[in-house]
């Protein structure tokens, strides 16, 4: 290669690869960094395969029969006896339509009086025309599958044949509220009872303001409530006056001095000390970890162990937590780790009194905001006060429901039928 060559040649090595951030590339072409300590995908060695179960009630079967011997060309006659090797299934939806029952009402003279005589009018003729299905198609898909009321009529229009305005869509929930409604006090009344509550809360846009969607749960009911506000209003008017052996929630003040004793959620402070260890330059946060590490693994096992066991092994956590407390350090970033963990001192190892009631964690209350977290990004919230309510009343209803392994849509129908 000549001089001028080989410059060309190595100036092309070193410049960087394309990517979408120096090229017009799409973003799904670029190269993911392999992480550290990453397993190859796909089935591992040993792995027991699992395929679709057979349906317990096929709507039609079709048999298939050697019609001609692959080996010498001869005719299998039909009555010849045959032995059953295998069974498969195929799945498909019909097409869905509207199933349309026209109501017709007639008038005739009376024989005797010859007056004339009108058919009671029948109820679609006053009300809807959409039935309960429809009514909980539309909610289901609006509540639980962040619909838009736009997305909503295209899909009942371009998949099901059906036209529904935005505004038909909107009166359904109106109309649906109701029933929801009730369900959604007779979770409140459960809840009023309960001796353990957890509580967390996120933000949602409601009539053009910045609001909030709480969540409540125990071992048998979940409320969801929006409100305007984030203060400590907000749960005492939801568990009126009801005072739990427990409250668990993350350090925000509201939601603090609710309940009899206090646990706070270990897996935050677990990642304030994840923060702190990262980005600050001393052992501290480390130990915390540790410690926090085995207050995790004692809350995963608690079920398993008798009462004195857990009490000989809070007492340990209770000493090396106080001996973190008591250390020296000279990390601006660890010395405000261990001033908030020591304002929590009280509020850490209670799950250890109610073995098998109280989480160490207040994951349970993230993963039943989680859906309504989505639905705020993809509707970016409520224009009115009452379509937040009533969907934080079919929330309830159903997350309560689905408490006893209910299923989603079939609850929404229930309540409507």
């Amino acid at each position: 290669m000549s001089k001028e060559e080989l410059i060309e040649l190595v100036l092309q090595l070193q410049r960087p690869d394309k990517t979408s951030r120096n090229s017009s590339k799409p973003p799904s072409t670029d190269k993911k960094e392999k992480r550290e300590h990453s397993r190859p995908g796909g089935a591992k060695s040993g792995h027991e395969p699992h395929n679709r179960r057979l349906a317990d009630d096929p709507d039609e079967f079709r048999d298939h029969r050697p019609t001609h011997c692959e080996f010498c060309g001869g005719a299998v006659s039909a009555d010849a006896e045959m032995e059953l090797i295998g069974e498969y299934d195929e799945l498909e939806i019909p097409p869905v339509k509207p199933y349309v029952v026209r109501h017709r009402r007639f008038t005739c003279r009376c024989a005797q009086c010859g007056a004339g005589i009108k058919a009671p009018p029948p109820a679609v003729a006053t009300t809807t025309p959409f039935g309960p299905r429809i009514h909980a198609l539309a909610i289901y898909l609006k509540g639980f599958q962040a619909l838009s009321y736009e997305r909503l009529r295209f899909l009942f229009r371009d998949a099901f044949g059906l036209v529904i305005s935005e505004g038909a869509l909107m009166n359904m929930f109106i109309r649906s509220h109701a029933g929801f409604k009730l369900a959604a006090d007779e979770a409140k009344g459960v809840l009023r009872s309960a001796r353990v509550v957890a509580s967390d809360e996120t933000g949602v846009r409601i009539e053009g303001t910045n609001s909030y969607h709480w969540v409540f749960h125990c071992k048998d009911a979940v409320v969801h409530q929006p409100d305007h506000s984030r203060a400590a209003r907000v749960v005492e008017e939801t568990m009126n006056g009801h005072v739990p052996k427990v409250w668990l929630s993350d350090r925000y003040s509201a939601q603090q001095n609710h309940g009899a004793a206090h646990q706070t959620c270990l897996a935050h402070l677990a990642r304030d000390a994840a923060f702190a260890l990262e980005h600050g330059s001393d052992d501290l946060p480390l130990r915390f970890k540790l410690w926090f590490g085995r207050a995790f693994d004692l809350a995963k096992e608690i079920a398993s162990f008798k009462a004195a066991t857990i009490a000989s092994k809070k007492r340990v956590l209770e000493k090396q937590l106080a001996a973190l407390l008591a250390a020296t350090t000279g990390c601006d970033l660890a010395r405000e780790l261990q001033a908030k963990i020591r304002r929590a001192q009280n509020q850490l190892l209670t799950f250890c009194d109610y073995p098998g009631e109280v989480d160490a964690t207040n994951n349970g209350s993230e993963r039943k905001l989680r859906p309504c977290v989505i639905q705020r990004k993809v509707t970016n919230g409520y224009r009115a006060m009452w379509a937040a309510q009533a969907e934080a009343d079919v929330r309830t209803t159903v997350d309560t429901a689905s408490l006893k392994g209910a299923n989603p849509f079939q609850t929404i129908l229930a309540i409507l039928a």
